[in-house]
């Protein structure tokens, strides 16, 4: 996986999230879950970009790390809006799928470093 494809998949997860919360039922708790999803989930791409440009190796991991978390934390308020039934889970499950495989790849590229780094 290049660095180009996963910088395009951290985007079209950002609008996706985004095209998404724009569904969501007008109520404070989708409000507040809507908020924080899209918080994170732009965050994601965001921070990824970010360590396409960082200065050393550990910068670069702990730009990945901020990756990481972001996008666990996208996650974790997809299965909220499934769990609080605001959203049925079939709708978000590919959606669900690519935040898990940008986790993966985020984690296995931070993992690469790291051996780099040691070598």
């Amino acid at each position: 996986m290049n660095r180009q494809h996963l910088q395009y998949r951290t985007k079209q997860l950002a609008l996706r999230v985004i095209k998404m919360t724009e569904t969501l039922p007008e109520n404070r708790t989708s409000n507040v879950i809507a908020r924080q999803v899209l918080r994170s989930a732009t965050s994601v791409g965001a921070n990824y970009r970010a360590s396409l440009r960082a200065k050393s190796v550990a910068d670069r991991i702990n730009k990945l790390k901020i990756v990481e978390e972001e996008a666990d934390e996208t996650l974790y308020w997809l299965e909220l809006l499934v769990e609080a039934n605001i959203v049925p889970q079939h709708l978000l499950k590919d959606l669900m799928v690519e935040t898990n495989e940008i986790v993966a790849m985020t984690v296995a590229s931070i993992k690469t470093l790291r051996n780099k780094k040691h070598s």
